[in-house]
């Protein structure tokens, strides 16, 4: 049961990652506009996507474990061509997009350097979010992003959820372990 669970919560994610900014791109599209969407929050998250799958693919991972990234890399490239192309700009697309691909080979030319940037892929996907709320925030107007993008995000959020949860109750029983933890004296 445990594992057919688990298979479902895989494959439910992995569905919905290949359809994550399909309603994103589609709102923008539809308004002509990309009024309300950080140019910066996206591409944090696509220098977190891209790091995450190279590490995956420098290591050798299964496939399976990093399917998702490929696809959502490409719905951010197609949604910051939106960008641009609404914005009036889109030959400034041009030396983000150099960066991201240069970027694929830098990444893998030192271990440590691929290790370092993958112990940052938290903090980086985290700025993401950030960006896009301060853009929020500022403008006071969410113009084209999309509720259902951020909802079906924070469903495949939510699976990592329990490994959160069991990490917190984890620490909290090593801690009253070392607290309650009785010293033993030698006898001399």
């Amino acid at each position: 049961m445990e594992a057919a669970l688990l298979g479902l919560c895989n494959w439910s994610t992995l569905g919905v990652c290949a359809a994550l900014k399909l309603p994103q791109i589609s709102a923008v599209l539809a308004a002509r506009s990309a009024r309300g969407l950080s140019l910066p929050s996206l591409l944090l998250e696509l220098a977190g996507f891209l790091v995450f799958l190279r590490y995956q693919c420098y290591y050798g991972y299964p496939p399976l474990t990093y399917l998702e990234y490929p696809i959502l890399i490409a719905q951010d490239v197609i949604l910051l061509l939106c960008i641009f192309h609404f914005n009036g700009n889109v030959k400034q697309a041009t030396p983000h997009i150099a960066a991201l691909v240069s970027s694929w080979f830098v990444l893998s030319l030192q271990k440590w350097i691929i290790d370092l940037t993958m112990n940052l892929c938290t903090f980086i996907s985290a700025a993401s979010k950030l960006a896009q709320l301060q853009c929020l925030w500022k403008t006071r107007d969410s113009g084209t992003v999309s509720a259902l993008t951020w909802s079906l995000s924070s469903y495949t959020c939510a699976i990592l959820l329990r490994f959160v949860i069991m990490l917190a109750l984890n620490i909290w029983v090593t801690v009253t372990v070392l607290r309650y933890q009785k010293t033993t004296i030698k006898a001399e």
